[in-house]
């Protein structure tokens, strides 16, 4: 288990949280659980609620859609941010590929962090402008070439 000045050194290194004064990450530290997870443990189930968001320590996971993984998340690693903020249907599945330690963020305590400290929730929404961008630009990277060229034969709106 990490010590509380452990885990402040930690969070530090995570990208969501490396421009959180320290006095922030304190404060953090103190309501994330350690959890120790062995290989082929499921977190989150596609479709399921979700209220946590979680932060790889050391071990892997996969996220995937049924059998097919979309991405491997390794030490520094964030997910389940989305759920945090809504308690909408998880996008995808997460499981362990190897013993993991995550921490994990329930929604209540991280509500009441963000209520006394506006730049977490500034900072996470800064990661999920990111994401949504880089969804974006793959959506309609990953379009058939003659759905992008209808595009460009119709009219711009504000035309």
């Amino acid at each position: 288990m990490l010590s509380l000045i452990e885990k402040v050194i930690f969070l530090k290194a995570v990208s969501l949280f490396s421009e959180t004064p320290e006095e922030v990450l304190v404060e953090l530290a103190a309501i994330l659980e350690e959890l120790d997870l062995p290989p082929e443990k499921t977190i989150i189930e596609q479709g399921e609620p979700g209220s946590s968001l979680y932060v790889i320590i050391d071990g892997q996971v996969k996220v995937h859609d049924g059998i097919r993984t979309l991405t491997i998340l390794g030490a520094r690693d964030v997910f389940g941010e989305l759920s945090i903020l809504d308690p909408g249907p998880r996008a995808a599945s997460v499981t362990t590929l190897e013993r993991s330690r995550l921490l994990r963020l329930d929604r209540e305590p991280f509500h009441e962090l963000i209520d006394d400290h506006s730049v977490v929730s500034r900072r996470i929404m800064q990661i999920l402008v990111r994401q949504l961008r880089y969804a974006y630009r793959e959506a309609r990277l990953n379009q058939p070439a003659e759905t992008l060229l209808n595009r460009v034969d119709q009219p711009h709106p504000s035309t």
